[in-house]
């Protein structure tokens, strides 16, 4: 009995990731399977369409762009909450962490006051004299980038302060005594050893991103239409439930293949990090 101990313990948890996540998923996909066009039919009608194949490479862009940016602000934000002095890095940790205390859309509506035409930055800009007229800043690429990056750049910072905490002072401290100029201990103590905070932050936001509905359907539009707004597109206007599945079926995919990518980097670069 001792033997199935632990698979008893897990077994509401599993079942609850098979009912909930293993069974939605599978039923999105096996839509597509049962296509009249035969079995990768629904994938060559996503594929042969250069419309279609561009909003999948937009959407990789975008999600690449949110996580590179993400992960460069997040390592350097996290860096300094995790050097403060305790009472400071209390104080720190829970600035970072405030915007999440308020959901997805409002956050991304408040973007639409900043960046709109007589939003807060275009009035900024003419009142300094940098331009004479509004500049167009939603509906742009840049603006769904800039708006996903103030969404999970929190999210990475919470990731990235637990690893840094972990990092001893003392291999810091060796490392300068032995001659090691900051930058090299930076590059050979303090990046390895972060780096599965940093694979485990670039996966989620990764995915987040390129998951993504609200932020860039309210400052992309139908010009930078993603993934996720064309799901909805094809499930909610046209009740196209076969391309819709196709989409989703794509989604998990290129999920699932970022999750299998990055932990085969991480491996790599650190054998320590899974």
């Amino acid at each position: 009995m001792k033997r199935f101990a632990g698979w008893i313990m897990a077994s509401p948890a599993t079942l609850a990731v098979v009912v909930f996540l293993v069974l939605p998923v599978a039923a999105t996909i096996s839509v597509t399977l049962g296509d009249p066009r035969g079995l990768l039919g629904p994938y060559i009608w996503y594929f042969e369409s250069g419309f279609r194949r561009t909003v999948l490479w937009r959407t990789f862009e975008i999600a690449f762009a949110t996580t590179a940016i993400s992960l460069f602000v997040g390592f350097l934000t996290a860096y300094v909450v995790s050097r403060s002095p305790p009472w400071l890095k209390s104080i720190l940790i829970v600035l970072a962490v405030f915007p999440l205390l308020t959901g997805v859309v409002v956050r991304s509506f408040a973007w639409l006051i900043v960046l709109g035409r007589n939003g807060i930055l275009n009035n900024f800009m003419q009142w300094i004299g940098i331009t004479d007229a509004p500049v167009t800043m939603l509906y742009t690429q840049g603006a769904v980038i800039v708006a996903m990056v103030y969404l999970f750049v929190p999210l990475m910072v919470l990731v990235l302060v637990g690893v840094l905490d972990n990092i001893p002072d003392d291999l810091i401290q060796a490392s300068s005594s032995l001659g090691a100029t900051p930058a090299g201990t930076f590059r050979q103590v303090i990046l390895p050893l972060a780096t599965p905070g940093l694979i485990v932050g670039a996966v989620l936001v990764f995915t987040a991103s390129f998951t993504s509905y609200a932020t860039p359907h309210l400052l992309g539009g139908d010009q930078q239409m993603v993934m996720g707004t064309f799901l909805h597109q094809r499930a909610m206007v046209a009740f196209d439930w076969a391309g819709a599945s196709t989409i989703a079926a794509i989604m998990v995919v290129v999920t699932i293949v970022t999750v299998l990518v990055m932990t085969r980097i991480a491996r790599r670069l650190n054998p320590m990090a899974v």
